[in-house]
């Protein structure tokens, strides 16, 4: 009657992977070039570089950058180039593209850390649960990452999981 409890989870060969700890912290910012297009249609160039002398750059240090147009405008190649090296000195991350694709980026980095070899033969489940929202993308990207290399791979938490591939023996 006085059988100690065991906890089979926590004893479980299972290795558990939280994509929440993937999530980089810092703040995400909307850079929106509209507001320095001439007439709401084009760059001016001499107008842009009067922007790039005054504006503050320091207020971008550390955070993450999403730099988009939110009109229909072509926006020189020039510019965008310039604009990326006035962020480069100080934000941690600068996208050339929606916020959506700024939390690509972000992951994709930080799912470089990963070696998909130290989960060999290993029995995975990505948690699904956290803090912090995980784009699908991410989901799919650590799935192609480890698939060629665990034996299977797991959703959820280790005590329900959703089975999403076995290694053919």
């Amino acid at each position: 009657m006085n059988e100690p409890i065991n906890n089979r989870v926590a004893n479980s060969v299972l290795q558990s992977i939280d994509l929440d700890e993937y999530y980089h912290l810092g703040e995400r910012v909307s850079f929106d070039l509209k507001d320095l297009l001439f007439q709401g249609l084009i760059i001016k160039e001499k107008d842009f570089r009067a922007f790039i002398q005054t504006h503050d750059w320091n207020q971008y240090d550390n955070k993450n950058i999403a730099v988009f147009c939110s009109t229909d405008a072509i926006i020189p190649s020039w510019a965008i180039m310039v604009l990326a090296s006035k962020f480069q000195p100080y934000a941690h991350k600068v996208v050339f593209g929606s916020v959506e694709e700024l939390e690509k980026a972000l992951f994709k980095d930080a799912l470089s850390s990963i070696k998909p070899e130290t989960y060999k033969d290993a029995k995975v489940v990505v948690k699904g649960c956290g803090k912090h929202p995980v784009p699908a993308y991410a989901f799919a990207e650590l799935t192609l990452l480890l698939t060629p290399y665990v034996s299977s791979l797991m959703y959820g938490e280790p005590c329900s999981t959703v089975p999403v591939y076995k290694k053919k023996n």
